[in-house]
């Protein structure tokens, strides 16, 4: 069997199908989907990150403020490695992204920190 996998976007449309009459499901239904859509924006402007926009770009492209675009960042399935301690995705992180990339390394295993050379 050659099932593709299916996209948060296919699957909010599929959902957008069969809204349900009552206010109260219709109020579940369409939470639902924007979750999917959420979804599906982030993983894009994940996209848009590591293909050289700036966050500040990407942000006015979403029409979210800069300061809602890096906790985004970090909860994708591309930069979720790059995240700092803050449980953001910072600019140099998205650097150290698109390097890992090029260059075909694998993405970090642990969150990115400082480690110093000696201890005290």
């Amino acid at each position: 069997m050659n099932k593709k996998k299916r996209t948060p976007i296919d699957e909010a449309r599929q959902m957008l199908e069969d809204v349900p009459s009552d206010p109260l499901g219709a109020v579940e239904r369409l939470g639902e989907v924007r979750e999917l859509i959420d979804t599906a924006l982030n993983e894009e402007m994940a996209k848009a990150a590591l293909e050289g926009a700036s966050i500040r770009s990407v942000a006015v492209r979403a029409g979210l403020s800069p300061n809602a675009v890096p906790p985004r960042l970090a909860r994708t399935s591309q930069l979720s490695s790059y995240t700092d301690i803050g449980g953001k995705v910072s600019s140099s992180s998205i650097e150290r992204a698109r390097y890992d990339s090029e260059t075909g390394r694998p993405a970090p295993t642990e969150p990115m920190t400082f480690k110093p050379r000696r201890s005290n």
